[in-house]
């Protein structure tokens, strides 16, 4: 009964249609936010934040009565920490709302006009539970620096909090004199305003999730290390640091952003800046300044580090530029960078570096693999209810344009991925986007692809032995599905000959579709030795040897 029911889940997998999933955040699609503009005051005294947001809303439909947008309360579990709203404005008329369950719900004062837009003002204080964090760097200084993903800028900022509306920004910010400014985009206005207070003014002209709203505040040293296609590379570090991160972030970020404009497409953004942060893990990617975590600045120019700052370049076109639509999506952002972190290692590095980041990412798929059994790449999640994203949505995630790149050849590949990059830039997309990009580039059906690896959770296990009968000159390979969970993969897989006195192995093909497959092969001599998957193309566990 139970292999029946397997058999059964299989067949039913291969023939369903298109597998379609959605987070459940609470997506408006009769509005459309156009514009941020974030005023706010920060202090050395208090923690406390005082704001003033204007938020263009575009209207596509009449009748709309009420806007829904995210923004923290201050409630009893965070300790007093959260924000507080003291009035709301459209245009200049005062409206009612409602502060409730981290949600606010404002009343138009009359029903909305298809095609029209309204500017909202909301002026706010509070102290930041999470979202902006505000305290001492690793080297003690007070410093204020945002880390919004996956949903927390409704922690500090009024937003619609959700990956698929993207919109332009700017912040306007009075701080202490002492410290630097930095944010998306352009850089406006510096003006001191006396009393030992300074504002700065960015401005981004290109649209983005709020997630990827970017604040830095801090003692910074500022170094403007080069121009691409006529924008600023910058880099911002801890002044006590100078020294040391100059020289970390000095490499390779021309020749990374060279090499995504050529193979992908044009960069978004108005510069590039990257910046020393109180960021708690290695990197995040938000647009045109991304920051580093402090504990990876040593004037060493690490590994790791470089590694970090091909990625987090990689996201200004993979999550940034082209964005998820929903969570279910994240793969298409961090899988994307993670492989193409991998791409640009073959292409400056040489192809042993990127084989060697190509294993490692193998190894790490089936460690975490068994950790969790269950986690598909691609499943309904909410930023709301749990983590969108585990070590397999990056590593594994990258396997699969490894594979997918070898299974259609590098110039199909790159067409695919520059006509996706071009039709969805500065917008969203969904894997199904992705996929009708590859499939129109490549002439191939890639629906049993994506399933098979981005749908399920299971990988493919394989046990395999070989035989040489030397009177028929015939090689007998024989494959078997060993993986648990009664999934069965329809994969291809190559086997290499290596016959004595032969420049280069004979490379035989088989397309395994079921449990168990037995094929030969003629061969003229007798092989010394027999490579299942020699290329390392195939995200498998294997076993083989001579029978």
């Amino acid at each position: 009964m139970r292999n029946l029911k397997q058999i059964l889940f299989v067949f039913c997998f291969f023939l369903s249609p298109v597998i379609v999933f959605a987070d459940d955040y609470p997506i408006n699609k009769n509005i459309d936010i156009k514009h941020y503009s974030f005023e706010l005051k920060l202090s050395d005294d208090t923690d406390e934040i005082f704001g003033k947001t204007k938020i263009n809303i575009f209207f596509k439909k009449a009748g709309v009565q009420s806007v829904r947008l995210d923004l923290i309360n201050i409630n009893a579990e965070r300790k007093g920490k959260g924000m507080q709203i003291d009035s709301i404005m459209v245009g200049s008329v005062p409206v009612k709302f409602t502060h409730q369950n981290d949600e606010i719900i404002i009343n138009l004062p009359s029903p909305s006009v298809a095609n029209s837009e309204l500017v909202f003002g909301i002026k706010y204080h509070g102290v930041p539970f999470d979202g902006l964090k505000i305290g001492p760097t690793i080297l003690g200084d007070r410093s204020f620096f945002c880390e919004n993903w996956p949903n927390k800028a409704r922690h500090w900022l009024p937003t619609y909090d959700h990956p698929s509306d993207k919109a332009t920004s700017e912040f306007i910010v009075t701080a202490p004199a002492h410290y630097k400014v930095v944010s998306n985009g352009l850089l406006l206005e510096e003006s001191d305003l006396g009393n030992n207070t300074h504002l700065t003014h960015w401005k981004q002209s290109v649209p983005v999730s709020c997630w990827l709203f970017v604040l830095g505040v801090a003692d910074f040293a500022v170094k403007y290390v080069d121009k691409f296609d006529g924008k600023s590379i910058e880099t911002w570090v801890y002044a006590k640091n100078r020294a040391a991160g100059f020289y970390d972030f000095d490499e390779p970020t021309k020749k990374v952003l060279e090499f995504y404009s050529a193979y992908v497409g044009p960069f978004a953004y108005e510069k590039l800046a990257n910046i020393q942060s109180v960021n708690s893990g290695g990197g995040m990617e938000t647009s045109s300044a991304i920051f580093y975590s402090d504990k990876l600045i040593n004037g060493k120019r690490d590994v790791r580090l470089r590694n970090v700052v091909i990625h987090e370049i990689a996201h200004q076109w993979f999550g940034n530029a082209v964005t998820e639509t929903t969570w279910d999506d994240a793969w298409l952002s961090e899988g994307f960078a993670t492989f193409f972190t991998m791409l640009f290692i073959e292409n400056e590095y040489g192809k042993e570096a990127y084989e060697i980041e190509v294993k490692k990412a193998k190894e790490t798929v089936f460690k975490l693999g068994q950790k969790m059994p269950d986690f598909t790449i691609i499943s309904p999640r909410s930023a709301e209810k749990e983590d969108v994203t585990s070590g397999l949505t990056y590593q594994k995630g990258a396997w699969v344009l490894h594979m997918l790149r070898d299974l259609i050849g590098e110039v199909n590949f790159q067409k695919g991925i520059r006509s996706y990059y071009s039709k969805y830039f500065n917008a969203n997309a969904t894997t199904d986007d992705f996929r009708n990009a590859m499939e129109k580039a490549s002439g191939k059906d890639l629906e049993l692809f994506f399933k098979q690896w981005l749908y399920q959770p299971i990988n493919p296990v394989i046990s395999g032995t070989w035989n040489y009968d030397a009177k028929n000159k015939k090689l007998t390979i024989e494959l078997t599905q060993t993986q648990k969970g009664g999934f069965l993969f329809n994969i291809p897989v190559e086997i290499a000959c290596q016959i004595k006195g032969a420049v280069n192995p004979k490379v035989l093909k088989m397309n395994l579709n079921q449990n168990q497959k037995t094929q030969s092969f003629i061969l003229e001599n007798a092989p010394e030795e027999v490579v299942f998957d020699p290329r390392n193309v195939l995200l498998s566990e294997n076993i083989f040897d001579k029978k």
